[in-house]
Protein backbone atom coordinates (compact mmCIF):
# COMPACT_ATOMS: atom_id res chain seq x y z
CA UNK A 1 0.00 0.00 0.00
CA UNK A 2 1.67 3.63 -0.63
CA UNK A 3 -0.03 7.06 0.59
CA UNK A 4 1.74 9.39 -2.37
CA UNK A 5 2.13 12.39 -0.38
CA UNK A 6 2.61 13.31 3.56
CA UNK A 7 1.62 16.67 3.47
CA UNK A 8 -1.27 16.84 5.38
CA UNK A 9 -0.88 14.20 8.68
CA UNK A 10 -3.64 14.17 11.26
CA UNK A 11 -2.28 15.05 14.64
CA UNK A 12 -1.67 12.24 16.66
CA UNK A 13 -4.46 11.20 18.95
CA UNK A 14 -2.83 8.87 21.62
CA UNK A 15 -5.94 7.17 23.67
CA UNK A 16 -6.22 8.33 27.10
CA UNK A 17 -4.42 5.91 29.06
CA UNK A 18 -1.48 5.19 26.55
CA UNK A 19 1.49 7.32 25.71
CA UNK A 20 3.64 7.14 22.86
CA UNK A 21 7.40 7.32 23.18
CA UNK A 22 10.12 6.51 21.27
CA UNK A 23 12.99 3.51 21.52
CA UNK A 24 14.56 2.83 25.00
CA UNK A 25 17.60 0.35 25.50
CA UNK A 26 15.51 -2.09 27.33
CA UNK A 27 12.84 -2.11 24.52
CA UNK A 28 14.31 -5.22 22.83
CA UNK A 29 12.32 -7.86 24.67
CA UNK A 30 9.02 -5.78 24.63
CA UNK A 31 9.26 -4.85 20.74
CA UNK A 32 10.10 -9.04 20.36
CA UNK A 33 6.64 -10.09 22.49
CA UNK A 34 4.70 -7.93 20.39
CA UNK A 35 6.45 -8.90 17.28
CA UNK A 36 5.98 -12.91 18.02
CA UNK A 37 2.38 -12.48 19.07
CA UNK A 38 1.08 -9.92 16.33
CA UNK A 39 3.27 -11.08 13.15
CA UNK A 40 4.44 -14.14 13.43
CA UNK A 41 8.45 -15.52 13.96
CA UNK A 42 11.03 -16.18 16.02
CA UNK A 43 12.31 -12.63 16.56
CA UNK A 44 15.07 -13.02 19.49
CA UNK A 45 16.55 -9.90 21.26
CA UNK A 46 19.56 -10.29 19.84
CA UNK A 47 17.92 -10.64 16.49
CA UNK A 48 16.47 -7.27 17.22
CA UNK A 49 19.91 -5.78 17.64
CA UNK A 50 20.88 -7.16 14.45
CA UNK A 51 17.67 -5.79 12.82
CA UNK A 52 18.53 -2.28 14.55
CA UNK A 53 22.39 -2.43 13.66
CA UNK A 54 21.38 -3.23 10.21
CA UNK A 55 19.07 -0.72 9.25
CA UNK A 56 20.72 2.12 7.50
CA UNK A 57 20.49 5.35 9.39
CA UNK A 58 18.26 4.12 12.06
CA UNK A 59 17.99 6.16 14.97
CA UNK A 60 16.14 5.59 18.20
CA UNK A 61 13.48 8.55 17.13
CA UNK A 62 12.85 5.80 14.15
CA UNK A 63 11.50 3.54 16.77
CA UNK A 64 8.24 3.82 18.07
CA UNK A 65 6.11 2.27 20.98
CA UNK A 66 2.62 2.50 22.86
CA UNK A 67 2.83 1.97 26.67
CA UNK A 68 0.24 1.57 28.87
CA UNK A 69 1.66 2.87 31.96
CA UNK A 70 4.83 1.22 32.31
CA UNK A 71 4.01 -1.81 29.85
CA UNK A 72 4.71 -1.44 26.25
CA UNK A 73 1.43 -2.43 24.23
CA UNK A 74 2.32 -1.48 20.28
CA UNK A 75 5.42 -0.81 17.90
CA UNK A 76 5.42 0.88 14.44
CA UNK A 77 8.98 1.71 12.59
CA UNK A 78 9.94 4.59 10.89
CA UNK A 79 12.13 2.88 7.68
CA UNK A 80 14.27 5.66 5.53
CA UNK A 81 16.56 6.31 3.72
CA UNK A 82 17.72 9.68 1.73
CA UNK A 83 15.97 9.78 -1.48
CA UNK A 84 13.40 7.01 -1.19
CA UNK A 85 9.75 6.15 -0.10
CA UNK A 86 9.46 5.78 3.33
CA UNK A 87 8.36 2.58 5.23
CA UNK A 88 5.64 2.08 7.91
CA UNK A 89 7.22 -1.49 9.03
CA UNK A 90 6.69 -3.95 12.05
CA UNK A 91 3.46 -2.35 13.23
CA UNK A 92 2.05 -4.77 16.61
CA UNK A 93 -0.08 -3.69 19.25
CA UNK A 94 -0.96 -6.61 21.96
CA UNK A 95 -4.23 -8.10 20.95
CA UNK A 96 -6.15 -6.73 24.37
CA UNK A 97 -4.87 -3.26 23.66
CA UNK A 98 -6.39 -3.06 19.46
CA UNK A 99 -9.58 -1.39 18.57
CA UNK A 100 -8.47 2.01 20.95
CA UNK A 101 -6.87 3.61 18.76
CA UNK A 102 -3.20 2.74 19.67
CA UNK A 103 -2.04 1.33 16.15
CA UNK A 104 -3.37 4.33 14.48
CA UNK A 105 -1.19 6.83 17.29
CA UNK A 106 1.85 4.31 16.25
CA UNK A 107 1.24 4.72 12.60
CA UNK A 108 0.63 8.44 12.60
CA UNK A 109 3.83 8.97 14.64
CA UNK A 110 5.83 7.40 11.72
CA UNK A 111 4.04 9.07 9.33
CA UNK A 112 4.90 11.95 10.91
CA UNK A 113 8.78 10.97 11.82
CA UNK A 114 8.88 10.37 8.11
CA UNK A 115 7.56 14.05 6.90
CA UNK A 116 9.70 15.30 9.63
CA UNK A 117 13.14 13.18 7.94
CA UNK A 118 12.03 15.09 5.00
CA UNK A 119 10.79 11.89 2.84
CA UNK A 120 7.53 12.93 0.53
CA UNK A 121 5.22 9.44 0.45
CA UNK A 122 5.67 6.35 2.35
CA UNK A 123 4.69 2.94 1.87
CA UNK A 124 3.79 -0.84 3.96
CA UNK A 125 3.58 -3.93 3.04
CA UNK A 126 0.43 -6.29 5.28
CA UNK A 127 -1.83 -9.52 4.54
CA UNK A 128 -4.88 -9.22 3.07
CA UNK A 129 -6.19 -10.36 5.88
CA UNK A 130 -5.90 -8.06 8.35
CA UNK A 131 -8.98 -6.11 8.00
CA UNK A 132 -8.67 -3.95 10.91
CA UNK A 133 -5.04 -2.67 9.80
CA UNK A 134 -6.50 -1.77 6.46
CA UNK A 135 -9.25 0.04 7.21
CA UNK A 136 -6.42 2.32 9.47
CA UNK A 137 -4.62 2.48 6.75
CA UNK A 138 -7.08 3.27 3.91
CA UNK A 139 -8.51 5.68 6.46
CA UNK A 140 -5.32 7.34 7.26
CA UNK A 141 -4.80 7.38 3.04
CA UNK A 142 -2.94 4.83 1.75
CA UNK A 143 -3.96 3.39 -1.36
CA UNK A 144 -3.67 -0.34 -2.75
CA UNK A 145 -0.65 -0.81 -5.32
CA UNK A 146 -1.55 -3.96 -7.36
CA UNK A 147 1.65 -5.23 -8.51
CA UNK A 148 0.98 -8.93 -8.94
CA UNK A 149 -1.89 -10.87 -11.17
CA UNK A 150 -3.41 -11.78 -7.50
CA UNK A 151 -3.96 -8.48 -6.33
CA UNK A 152 -7.24 -7.42 -8.01
CA UNK A 153 -9.02 -9.81 -7.23
CA UNK A 154 -7.78 -9.90 -3.48
CA UNK A 155 -8.55 -6.08 -3.13
CA UNK A 156 -12.13 -6.67 -4.74
CA UNK A 157 -12.75 -9.56 -1.43
CA UNK A 158 -10.71 -7.29 1.08
CA UNK A 159 -13.12 -4.22 -0.12
CA UNK A 160 -16.05 -6.73 0.39
CA UNK A 161 -15.50 -8.11 3.60
CA UNK A 162 -14.82 -4.22 4.75
CA UNK A 163 -18.48 -3.43 3.30
CA UNK A 164 -16.62 -1.12 0.61
CA UNK A 165 -18.01 -2.40 -2.60
CA UNK A 166 -18.73 0.19 -5.06
CA UNK A 167 -16.05 2.77 -3.34
CA UNK A 168 -12.78 4.01 -4.67
CA UNK A 169 -9.77 2.47 -2.40
CA UNK A 170 -7.19 3.02 -5.14
CA UNK A 171 -6.28 1.63 -8.07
Amino acid sequence: MVIPSLARLPEVAVPAGYAIRTHQPADGAAWCRLINDAIGGEYTEERFEQEMSGAPGLEPADLFFAVSGEVVVGTAWARHRPGRVGYVHMVAVAPEHRGRGVGRALVVSVLRRLREVGLAGAMLETDDVRLPAIRLYLALGFRPELTHDSHAERWRRVRRELGLEGKEVGT
